[in-house]
């Protein structure tokens, strides 16, 4: 009966909203007038939360329009049971639209809009498995707030997004959030045991006719004026003081050669982090992979990694852009330049990216890092309705002696709640040539028992370190874990219990790792989610072999006027740091408080315990980060953030002393579509053995102004 039903869903045709041409273009100022009416509209939306599939308790209409130049969508969200609530920082009203608009069934854009009138965007990548934050567009928003319902406009220039001019339908969908139950609707409905928003179940669009002329075009110029000072620097008078303010300015280009083609440039750009990566505590082999930040790499990034990766958790990360341009130390290496190509071109995608670094060197004039060129080339097609295979090539050389390359292939398997990935790569690093193979799947078998599996094999010689992030050379793995996924009742919304196996070999060891464990994730309909994990094994690593255990814990709140996390866990392994086999352990609590919907308040921090081989305490590491920040409107905001990192001997909290203090503010306007304008200081200490000592201080003040048309 379980596989009739999943056939029957499986069968539902799409949702079907038809996309008539406006006689005169809407205002987008948040409030629905009558040239609104005459579009066709969409209403029947369902709960996806916490109820999923259950009937809408307020009702939502979604209307859109077109012209030649643009989309127009707007939302009517009734609220006959709470007040709607609008608020700068807290959970809030909340609509998003979902957009395919090159009809791939695979990747696809959304636009969120919040009742502040606060709004992002983003793309959908794999099917909706994963979510980019990080692409930005220009369009524009408009909300209006009532007793009794909250209304949206959205603006989406044609020449701001990727289309097929020959598509004659686009996927689409939408997405609503109350923010007083936190009940979230959705108009096409997508099982959440298929991931809750996939681009291949989308609605269909139709009468869809953009008819924009000419090309979109973006010239953005950056002037910086920058203070820096570190610890070697003697700072006594103004004119020391001056003497460390130097102005720079860099241009960044972005041009849309066709709807589906781009071309990004960029000439002496400053990717200063004005918040610096945060402090992290590593007691593993393994360094910590890092998230992108720099705009130049992150727009486009969905081109330039292969199905499943980007994550650094296990994944051929045969590219990882932060070594372009990378830090040694607390400075950066600079980048001169960097070119990059992407296109969309139907059901195939490819991209390019050069760029050039210039030598780094000490104060001594030593050169620390050499200069160094960078390729990488991509190409993903999909070549049947739920296959898509692709290739990524990547490299860097400093000369003829000193070089990286990998080349990767991907293929990847979707359909309903079954994702199949399988990742293959070769790699080259000054002669020494190496192998990666990595595969895993996720799904749901016979609709309610969870399924999940990993297999992976590198070679001993694999090595992509100056282009990629795979440091786990020489090891070979497999994961796998099954179980049911049951829906509750009460407060009980659902809950997925997965017991686990696990068989590791370690880099340069002979022996085989393995254990087992048990998984539990529950979701309470008050919005609590709760994990509880535990696994005992035998660990085979730095020659030596010893039994494990672990027991993982952690719990989210979410509220109207706060959120809360907090969690810890424990386990036995190899501590790297001290080089032994013993117990450590981690505690963490974040308290975030929303004061009047303008001031969040952030206050928390995690203890990390370190035991020896008897299990007694031989240190503490405290990391707090309390942090105030402050919207003064949807385009104003001010950041004050600090990190304080503690270390304790033993437990003798007395000798508690200071490892490192960052202090640092940030003052932001968006004045102008991608405009921006930021105040910043940060300020960075360090103990080098005679306590807090000053390692770097950076002060800013940086104009992006966009130009486009």
């Amino acid at each position: 009966m379980s596989l009739i039903l999943v056939l029957l869903v499986a069968v539902v045709p799409a949702k079907t909203l038809n996309v008539r041409r406006a006689a005169t273009a809407p205002r987008i100022d948040g409030a629905i007038e009558d040239v609104w009416m005459e579009a066709d509209s969409a209403d029947d939306f369902v709960q996806s939360w916490p109820d999923e599939g259950g009937a809408a308790t307020e009702r939502t209409v979604v209307r859109l329009l077109q012209d030649d130049g643009n989309l127009y969508v707007a939302f009517r969200c009734y609220a006959a049971k709470h007040r709607p609530v609008a608020a700068l920082y807290g959970l809030e009203e909340e609509v998003t639209l979902f957009l395919d608009p090159t009809d791939s069934r695979s990747n696809g854009y959304f636009f969120r809009v919040y009742g502040s009138g606060l709004y992002l965007d983003g793309m959908l990548l794999d099917d909706g498995n994963n979510w980019d934050w990080s692409w930005e567009c220009v369009w524009h928003a408009a909300t209006k707030m009532y007793d009794d319902r909250f209304e949206a406009e959205i603006r989406i220039p044609f020449k701001s997004i990727r289309y097929r001019p020959d598509a004659v339908e686009w996927g689409v969908n939408f997405d609503r959030m109350i923010a007083a139950t936190q009940e979230r609707l959705v108009w096409q409905h997508v099982p959440e045991d298929e991931g809750g928003m996939r681009v291949s179940n989308a609605g269909r669009l139709t009468g869809i006719s953009p008819r924009a002329r000419g090309y979109y075009f973006e010239l953005y110029p950056e002037g910086f004026v920058r203070y820096d000072q570190d610890a070697s620097d003697t700072v006594k008078t103004v004119a020391d003081i001056a003497e460390r303010i130097r102005p720079r300015a860099s241009l960044n280009l972005k041009w849309d050669m066709t709807p589906q083609t781009s071309l990004n440039a960029t000439v002496l750009p400053d990717f200063a982090q004005i918040e610096a990566d945060p402090y992290s505590f590593n007691l593993s082999r393994y360094p910590t992979f890092l998230s992108e930040r720099r705009p130049f790499f992150v727009e486009g990034s969905e081109f330039f990694r292969m199905a499943g990766g980007g994550n650094g958790h296990g994944s051929l990360n045969t590219f990882y852009s932060r070594r372009i341009g990378k830090a040694v130390g607390q400075e950066p290496v600079p980048i001169l330049g960097g070119l990059k190509l992407t296109s969309r071109q139907g059901f195939t995608n490819f991209g390019a990216i050069g760029a050039y670094t210039d030598a780094l060197k000490d104060t001594g004039g030593n050169v620390i890092e050499p200069r160094r060129a960078f390729a990488v080339l991509s190409g993903h097609t999909r070549i049947a309705e739920m296959t898509r295979a692709g290739l990524l090539f990547s490299g860097t050389a400093a000369d003829k002696d000193n070089y990286n390359l990998a080349l990767g292939g991907d293929w990847n398997f979707s359909t309903g709640p079954h994702n199949a990935i399988i990742q293959a790569a070769v790699s080259d690093r000054n002669g020494k040539t190496g192998w990666g193979l990595n595969s895993t799947y996720y799904g749901l078998l016979n609709g309610s028992v969870v399924t999940q599996g990993v297999l992976e094999a590198i070679s001993d010689s694999f090595d992509v370190t100056d282009i990629g992030f795979v440091p786990w050379a020489g090891r070979v793995q497999f994961h796998a874990s099954a179980g049911p996924r049951f829906r509750g009742r009460g407060e009980l919304a659902r809950l997925t219990v997965t017991p686990n196996v696990r068989f590791v070999r370690e880099p340069g060891s002979d022996e085989l790792s393995y254990g087992g464990g048990i998984a539990a994730n529950a979701n309470l309909r008050s919005n609590c989610f709760i994990y509880l994990g535990a696994e005992t094994g035998q660990q085979a690593e730095a020659d030596t072999q010893f039994p494990v255990n672990n027991l993982n814990l952690s719990v989210e709140k979410t509220h109207l006027k706060y959120n809360l996390s907090f969690g810890g866990y424990a386990a036995r392994g190899y501590n790297y740091a001290r080089g032994f086999v013993a117990y450590s352990a981690s505690d963490w609590l974040f308290y975030t408080f929303y004061i009047a919907g303008h001031v969040a308040v952030v206050v928390g921090g995690s203890n990390n315990w370190e035991l020896d081989p008897q299990n007694r305490v031989v240190g503490v590491t405290t990391v707090a980060r309390p942090r105030v920040d402050v919207r003064l409107s949807s385009k104003i905001s001010f950041n004050l953030y600090n990190e304080v990192v503690l270390q304790t001997p033993e437990t003798r909290w007395d000798s508690t002393q200071f490892r490192s203090n960052r202090i640092g503010c940030l003052f932001s306007w968006n004045f102008l579509p991608k405009s921006w304008l930021y105040v910043a200081l940060n300020d960075y200490r360090v103990d080098f053995g005679e306590g807090l000592t000053l390692a770097s201080r950076v002060g800013a003040v940086k104009l992006r102004y966009l130009f486009y048309f």
